[in-house]
């Protein structure tokens, strides 16, 4: 699967690929919210496709808890501090940016 764009809100990135992911985990979890694609540890923000939205995409995660997305028509992905990113049509993977801590050279998600 070959990444072909990149959209990022604060530490989310949404990749643009080429081919679709087949669903093979299950569904992502619908909340009063929509689709939560990540939420801020610290905060509660959250990185959001509105419930009037979901409608227009199929979102759901395989057995390594990756978030997929097809989405069928123009959606926002939205965020209470970071302008709203517009996905087009097309098949996505959800990422995170990532901090090396300098003294364990540990990874780690970045929190919000």
């Amino acid at each position: 699967m070959k990444k072909i764009k990149l959209y990022q809100q604060g530490d989310v990135l949404i990749y643009k690929v080429d081919e679709e992911k087949e669903n093979k985990g299950k569904n992502l979890k619908i909340t009063p919210r929509g689709y939560v694609l990540a939420e801020g540890e610290h905060t509660g923000h959250a990185h959001v496709i509105d419930l009037p939205q979901i409608d227009k995409v199929l979102a759901f995660m395989d057995n390594e808890m990756e978030i997929f997305l097809k989405v069928q028509e123009d959606v926002i992905v939205r965020h209470e501090e970071h302008n709203s990113v517009s996905l087009p049509p097309g098949n996505y993977i959800i990422d995170y940016v990532n901090e090396v801590d300098p003294f364990t050279e540990e990874v780690n998600k970045v929190a919000d």
